[in-house]
């Protein structure tokens, strides 16, 4: 039977730094979590001019995973704990930032120079308590290395995380999600399995859709679902970019703050502490 669906939230502006603007659909006022879901954030398509130097500077985090769907462009990540790599177009990179660290990312150096346009969305996926303070780790994967699912004339979609149709993606978790990502012609219908009792989300970076035959859901616009059933149908009213996330739900008290996703309010000030007394680290790009 097809999920119900519970919300429809759209994205609002807002500014990461004082170069970045994202748009951001959870958390919402409407609706906080969907842990393991706390964040999603994306850079709508922006032009980089050749020669630029932008990039998020070095930054801490502690207690999950920033993960990044490379949607046009190329990017960067750089860290505290030895870490670095680039993905381009169509790329994944999964960063776990466990006890704590520092990183950066931003478009490579490549397009810095060239110049290009640069588009991304970034999730940040909880992690259960007896992991949070494990070591970090990074991997990453190219368009390449991630299996085609839900194929069909007009359907371009890959498995970005977790195993679908028999197939399974690259990347590695602590919380296993699947995530399934690409674009979906006008016209065209794919039929989405989902676990029932999972927590299941749907976000429109471009185009809109209908959604189970009768909701039209716009660009920037995030579904979340209900855990009940275990079908979602969907039907592009233009061409469409998608990004679809499932997993089990975590059922642990969350904490988030500033950069940092614990259980408690007293980690999440630790953590600023610890950041603060240097105990993250050092990078300098």
């Amino acid at each position: 039977m097809k999920k119900s669906i519970a919300h429809i939230l759209t994205g609002r502006e807002k500014k990461i730094t004082e170069d970045e603007t994202v748009i951001q659909p959870l958390p919402h006022k409407d609706f906080r979590f969907a842990n393991p879901f706390i964040v999603i954030h994306h850079l709508p398509p922006k032009q980089v001019p050749a020669g630029s130097k932008l990039r998020i500077h070095p930054h801490p985090h502690r207690g999950f995973s920033p993960v990044s769907f490379m949607i046009q462009g190329e990017g960067y990540h750089m860290d505290s704990a030895g870490h670095s790599g680039n993905i381009a177009a169509g790329g994944i990179q999964w960063m776990f930032a466990g006890k704590g660290l520092l990183h950066s990312e931003g478009p490579t150096q490549k397009m810095l120079d060239s110049g290009g346009i640069q588009e991304m969305i970034q999730i940040w996926v909880n992690v259960p308590k007896a992991h949070k303070w494990d070591d970090p780790y990074y991997q990453n994967a190219q368009k390449e290395q991630l299996p085609e699912v839900l194929q069909q004339e007009g359907v371009q979609m890959r498995l970005a995380s977790g195993t679908y149709e028999g197939k399974t993606s690259p990347m590695k978790s602590f919380t296993p999600i699947t995530a399934i990502t690409g674009t979906v012609q006008a016209g065209k219908t794919v039929r989405i399995s989902a676990e029932p009792g999972y927590q299941a989300l749907l976000y429109i970076y471009k185009g809109a859709v209908a959604v189970n035959g009768r909701e039209e859901v716009r660009m920037h616009q995030l579904v979340v679902f209900e855990q009940e059933h275990d079908e979602i149908e969907i039907t592009a009213s233009e061409n469409a970019g998608l990004l679809f996330l499932s997993a089990e739900p975590l059922n642990e008290p969350v904490a988030a703050k500033d950069n940092f996703v614990m259980n408690t309010p007293k980690e999440v000030e630790q953590a600023i502490n610890d950041y603060k007394e240097g105990k993250f680290g050092t990078l300098e790009y």
